[in-house]
């Protein structure tokens, strides 16, 4: 298994957590730019966090920068005509990925979403992550605020996230087509982590993620730590964490108590029984909704992304994570996880479990077998490519409320 993306030395990298260490470094590395700011995102939202954000585009546009954004048509709710408007009348270029009206008040475009939440500053600074423009991110928003991570990054790696954030913005918005440079991007060294910046798409890179996550797992000596919001992996990655335990790897999951979706937390609980049967640790984080996607293995790697480790994510969503091989930065990320685990975490006993029946041999396997299907049977339906609609001032009116 060769490696997903270019390994990248001479980083800084520095993890972020929540909206609150989050959102005031985005918005001051936007008000600092003087070039070109890029940002994807799957949800903005038209709140206090959403409004912050289009009056920092706005002034950095104002102000002679590059300024392009690109929001998922899926994620993202509609928004005022006022809201857009300001946004392209200072020349900000707004584009919605795979737009499509509702159904009877639903969206139906769920498959192929472009989850990705990437900004850059410059060409010089990078961030990445799971975190959206919603004030869903910040505490005081009560019992839904959602736990997250994000990390910023300086140095040659910035070059990758760069050289694909142009690429998806300058063609159909997916990015698929294009390739890591060859050569190590012309950024100078500015820290000692090594970083790989990579993405999930739906041609080259379909399995990129999950196989450097499972690179990283076979490699494992000690200890494994992966929070994920949603954790219903194929048999290959769950059996690769069960030869990890048999290694004597301490592994350990810290999953969703509770959850902002109705489906998954019944897949993922089908799966306790198997996991504590390998010896594999599960915990749930019961404070809030739990939206992150890190992982911790030994003192040396971490990752964080948009990329969730279920169906969706896996095998339909356009994803993007940071790879991190820096001890400073699994020692910062160790201390976070271990005050979620020892504040906020309950182990599942399997001995609460329900009672083991007779036909869950059958439907176990048949429900890992539907969901390995699923992207294949996901695809039968009457799909479409996805496209990136550019809004313009004549077309603003239509997505109005």
């Amino acid at each position: 298994m060769k490696a997903s993306a270019p390994w990248r030395s001479g980083n800084r990298a520095t993890l972020l957590e929540n909206g609150e260490a989050y959102f005031p470094r985005v918005f001051a590395a936007i008000a600092e730019a003087r070039r070109e700011v890029l940002l994807e995102t799957f949800i903005l939202c038209e709140d206090e966090v959403g409004l912050a954000l289009q009056r920092a585009l706005v002034e950095a546009a104002r102000r002679g920068v590059r300024v392009e954004v690109t929001v998922d048509g899926y994620g993202s709710p509609r928004f005022s005509t006022g809201f857009l408007s300001e946004l392209v009348d200072a020349g900000v270029r707004f584009r919605v990925f795979d737009p499509h009206p509702g159904l009877l008040g639903m969206r139906v475009n769920v498959f192929r979403r472009l989850h990705r939440k990437l900004l850059l500053i410059d060409g010089v600074r990078a961030f990445v992550g799971g975190i959206n423009y919603s004030a869903k991110h910040l505490a005081d928003f009560g019992p839904g605020a959602k736990q997250d991570y994000a990390v910023e990054l300086e140095g040659p790696v910035v070059g990758d996230v760069l050289g694909f954030a142009r690429a998806a913005m300058s063609a159909d918005g997916t990015g698929e087509r294009w390739r890591h440079p060859r050569v190590e991007p012309d950024r100078a060294p500015c820290g000692d982590a090594e970083a790989a910046f990579v993405v999930r798409d739906n041609l080259h890179r379909s399995t990129a993620i999950e196989d450097e996550y499972r690179r990283a797992i076979r490699a494992a000596r000690r200890e494994i730590v992966i929070a994920n919001a949603y954790f219903f992996p194929g048999y290959g990655f769950l059996r690769d964490l069960q030869q990890a335990v048999r290694r004597g790897v301490t592994v350990t999951l810290v999953l969703q108590g509770e959850s902002d979706s109705r489906i998954a937390p019944i897949a993922e609980r089908r799966l306790y029984r198997h996991l504590l049967e390998s010896g594999i640790r599960v915990q749930r984080y019961c404070e809030r909704p739990f939206h992150g996607k890190v992982a911790l293995i030994d003192d040396d790697w971490a990752t964080v992304g948009s990329s969730n480790l279920d169906p969706l994510s896996l095998a339909l969503n356009l994803e993007a994570n940071v790879f991190v091989r820096h001890r400073g930065f699994a020692r910062d990320m160790r201390a976070r996880l271990d005050r979620v685990l020892g504040d906020h975490c309950r182990p599942i006993d399997a001995g609460l479990l329900p009672s083991r029946r007779f036909w869950h041999g059958l439907t176990r396997p048949l429900l890992f077998h539907c969901l390995r299907r699923f992207p294949d049977w996901a695809g039968l339906l009457p799909a479409h490519t996805p496209r990136v609609e550019v809004l313009e001032p004549s077309t603003l009116a239509e997505h109005d409320r």
